[in-house]
């Protein structure tokens, strides 16, 4: 034991408690004469003896002040390793639980944590900015908490019912340590801050008032300190009386310990007294406020929290008493665009100074010139403002450009003196001088360009599938209107280039768009009856068609950019394509070129050629003309990649060919989803077109070894559909087109029709039509006559002859059209019959080999070139080339296409085996 606890007398006992100096003496031995002093560091490593309560105890709520930091600052990781930390400490303090109960500050902490952790996961923002780790956390230590918090339902549903009573268990502790503390500070300070903001008109009464102030508080110090003690003087004498008769035995530690009430009588007691302690503290609070509002009622004073001011003062742009001159605006104009550009520059409190610079000129009347100076400074700044090409503007900036380019298209129109264009030189600019025309320097059309180009990356950047996209589509609206205040400007005072610039910028908002007002005028003509105002100035409106065509022809004759004409080009192939004007879109095509130099061209203009050329396909397919469509569509399918030839999108497998910032740059170029055309529709008009080709083809070259594919990816997906080993109903696009060519392949055009044309292919594909109804009605029609084709080409070898009226019953064809079909055949050689006229019947020729037949040939052809291969060999070894290729010369490589036939007849004939 120390020496600290040894006994000693009463006067020992009396100074040690008086807080002096504690001074030892021992029983006997030689250390007598000379007292010991406690030294400090025995004093600092002085043994304390805790029970196992107060470690675990400790223990837990060491840990949820870590977890409750952590939930400060948001840091979820931090959170989910301290709960698990404390799950194991809880798990450790079991046995103290199970006979003391769960303690109040544990289902506290659990039943904040999870409202916490609730209240982060339905923040859909907060959770987007989480860091990735931050998120991972999140889920999982909800999960956790949730899956722990059951076996503590009870304690939480009554925690959360009164949850006053634990707060304000640990508020009272706090705040009598506070209490003390704050009013010590105030003790030595000899005023607090209250008194020192107050400011009265007589200072001697202000002094006194502080002096009674400051008693009032020691008073209250003093009243404190003696609440706050709980020694109990009484024990202590009778100790000291009690040590006598004992002999001095107890030791002095005990009279440091806290003695605490036992009986009921001394528990109401404290309760009383804490009760007084509190109502005290409270009228001191409320008087205390009482005095600061009586002090306030000048309203010179302000309270203010942390030293931050409530309301923040706008920054003075010129000092106090400066005259507001052309000169000095001009100044510090540039001054603040000096700082453009620069590390550290806050782009926001740029443009916030700009728009001052605008009410300060406008206020003080120095005229249009300045302000559309400052004007065009504000909208490059607002372009600015996102210093990475890829960010796209935010909302609200992105309409603060937009009414800027209004108010400045405002002030254009309403003052035909102002000048601007970038030709304009600083030194020539005329800004306040009235009487001459005023010039500014700067390009509105650049920054129209840069607006349409900002609503681009809008869109690029917006979930397609979200409200969102609906609301920034709106905005196209304001972005047209625009554009055509600019061209009606440019049109009065702008130059040739620019006027093609922003005709360009028109026509490709335009281009995509289908005229259903101009469709419906052509469907219902114009008749007698009276419409009301509001559809008579819709109808008079100028129909897309006529637009395209003026704007287009100007920029034909005038454009000296192969750029801009070769936009306009395909912009207006594409607008007479999806208007189904197919053959000036076919002719405008052809008579430009542009198929045989379109891969010199930039990117985005061969993306722009690739949607035209889709979209072309897709016209010659509503027109009926599938050789066309077929034709137009070959490029894009064949190659696998249409949603990359389109700018719809980037293929996964080809992300591993390119690096991140060639990635951002084909991100760049994607097309916004509102443009995008159907793949599943392109997709499906190209394999109809593709059926309707091939299967006649296929059943007319069935013998012949040397047919070739009229479309590589149709034949996959036959062959993809002949794997299956079972075949069940079609349920995707393919598979009907697959099914329907199966059909087709045996003359049933009936069920052909019903896989083509069923209510699950039109909601995939033949509704997205503008025309529907036609549309199905010509697949109709092309479905039987290449059925009809299909049936004379497989079954022609069994008929001696057959009555058109037959076909045209089976064919549901009328019977000139089945005459036609035939006709076509014979002349084309394709079918070798001819027609009785009397009797209305085909005579078959019978001329077509027949199996046998076909085998013989393909055996005669296999030992032809199996003769020219041995003799070429042989005379490889020999060193000479005699025979027929010696008298020749590049006799190989006359013989090349010969030769390459005949393998290909080869590997042909191998496969029909």
């Amino acid at each position: 034991m120390s020496r600290f606890f040894t006994t000693g007398s009463d006067s020992e006992s009396e100074s040690s408690l008086s807080g002096e100096e504690l001074v030892t003496k021992p029983v006997g031995g030689n250390y007598g004469k000379q007292p010991l002093l406690l030294s400090e560091d025995e004093e600092d490593t002085k043994r304390v003896v805790r029970s196992a309560k107060d470690k675990r105890f400790e223990e837990l709520t060491n840990l949820i002040r870590t977890i409750r930091n952590a939930m400060k600052i948001r840091d979820v990781t931090k959170c989910l390793e301290e709960f698990e930390l404390l799950g194991k400490a809880y798990g450790k303090a079991k046995s103290i639980v199970d006979k003391e109960g769960v303690p109040r500050f544990y289902i506290r902490i659990l039943a904040d944590l999870e409202d916490y952790l609730n209240e982060l996961w339905e923040d859909k923002e907060g959770k987007k900015k989480m860091n990735k780790n931050n998120a991972k956390a999140l889920s999982t230590l909800r999960q956790k908490i949730r899956k722990y918090n059951r076996d503590f339902e009870s304690h939480i549903t009554n925690y959360k019912q009164n949850p006053e009573q634990s707060a304000d268990e640990d508020a009272e502790k706090n705040e009598e340590d506070s209490e003390g503390s704050s009013d010590e500070d105030e003790d030595e300070d000899g005023v607090s801050a209250a008194t020192f903001l107050k400011k009265k008109s007589e200072v001697p009464s202000g002094e006194s008032r502080k002096f009674l102030k400051k008693m009032e508080d020691e008073d209250e110090d003093s009243e404190d300190s003696e609440d706050d003690e709980d020694w109990d003087t009484g024990s202590t004498s009778s100790g000291s009386d009690s040590e006598e008769e004992e002999g001095k035995q107890t030791v002095l530690a005990s009279r440091f310990l806290k003695k605490a009430p036992t009986t009921e009588e001394d528990k109401k007691a404290a309760e009383k007294k804490r009760e007084d302690k509190a109502k005290k503290k409270h009228d001191r609070k409320s008087k205390r406020l009482d005095e600061e509002e009586e002090d306030n009622e000048g309203g010179e004073w302000e309270r203010v929290r942390g030293g931050v001011p409530l309301v923040k003062e706008k920054p003075k742009m010129f000092a106090k008493g400066t005259e507001i001159t052309h000169a000095v605006v001009i100044k510090k104009l540039n001054e603040i665009l000096q700082a453009r550009g620069k590390k550290g520059t806050d782009r926001a409190a740029q443009i916030e100074l700009l728009q001052l610079l605008v009410q300060i000129a406008s206020e003080n009347n120095l005229g249009e010139g300045v302000i559309v100076k400052i004007k065009f400074n504000i909208i490059a700044s607002l372009y600015d403002y996102n210093p990475n090409l890829a960010t796209y503007m935010k909302p609200e900036m992105w309409q603060k450009c937009l009414d800027c380019i209004n108010e400045l298209m405002d002030i254009l129109f309403a003052n035909p003196n102002i000048f601007v264009g970038e030709n304009i030189l600083e030194e020539s600019e005329n800004l306040h001088n009235i009487e001459q025309p005023l010039r500014v320097r700067g390009c509105i059309l650049t920054l129209v360009e840069r607006m349409d180009e900002e609503f681009t990356k809008i869109m690029q950047n917006t979930d397609p599938h979200s409200q969102e996209y609906v609301e920034h589509l709106k905005d196209e609206a304001q972005v047209c209107a625009i554009i055509e205040r600019v061209q009606r400007y440019l049109e009065e005072k702008g130059t040739t280039e620019e006027i093609c610039r922003v005709y360009l910028r028109r026509i490709l908002h335009t281009y995509y768009k289908f005229d259903y007002k101009a469709h419906q005028r052509q469907l219902t003509p114009p008749e007698g009856s009276s419409k009301s105002e509001q559809d008579q100035a819709e109808n008079e409106g100028e129909d897309s068609a006529v637009l395209m065509e003026r704007l287009c022809k100007y920029i034909y004759a005038k454009d000296r950019t192969d750029r801009i004409r070769t936009c306009a080009i395909l912009c207006h192939i594409y607008h007479h394509a999806l208007h189904s004007r197919w053959y000036q879109a076919r002719d405008l095509m052809l008579m430009s070129h542009l198929q045989d130099n379109i891969q010199h061209a930039d990117p985005p203009v061969q993306i722009l050629y690739n949607r035209t050329m889709v979209q072309l396909g897709i016209c010659a397919f509503r027109q009926g003309l599938t050789k066309d469509a077929h034709n137009a569509l070959l490029d894009i399918q064949s190659s696998g990649r249409a949603k990359e030839l389109l700018g719809q999108g980037l293929l996964l497998r080809s992300l591993q060919e390119r690096n991140q910032e060639q990635e951002k740059v084909e991100r760049r170029r994607q097309v916004p989803f509102h443009l995008h055309i159907n793949l599943e529709l392109l997709e499906c008009v190209y394999l109809v077109s593709a059926m309707l080709l091939e299967i006649p083809y296929m059943a007319a070259h069935e013998s012949d070894a040397r047919r070739r594919m009229i479309s590589k990816q149709f034949h996959h997906q036959l062959r993809v559909g002949e794997r299956q080993p079972l075949l069940g109903p079609p349920e995707s696009m393919r598979e009907h087109v697959v099914a329907a060519s199966k059909a087709m392949k045996m003359g049933d055009w009936k069920t052909c029709h019903s896989f083509i044309i069923n209510e699950k292919m039109n909601g995939k594909v033949w509704d997205l039509f503008p025309e529907a109804d036609k549309v199905r009605t010509m697949l109709v029609r092309k479905i039987q006559e290449e059925s009809l084709r299909t049936y004379l080409f497989t079954y022609s070898s069994v008929y001696d002859s057959i009555s058109m009226e037959t076909l045209s019953d089976m064919f549901e064809l009328d019977l000139p059209t089945v005459h036609s079909i035939i006709s076509k055949m014979i002349i084309n050689e394709e079918l070798m019959a001819s027609l009785d006229q009397p009797t209305q019947t085909v005579v078959m020729h019978r001329t077509e080999p027949t199996a046998q037949q076909n085998l013989a040939l393909q055996l005669a052809e296999k030992l032809g070139s199996l003769v020219e291969n041995n003799e070429r060999v042989f005379d490889h070894k020999q060193g000479t080339y005699g025979g027929y290729f010696r008298d020749q010369k590049d006799g190989y490589r006359k013989n090349e296409g010969y030769m390459r036939r005949g393998g290909y007849r080869q590997q042909q004939s191998q496969t029909a085996y």
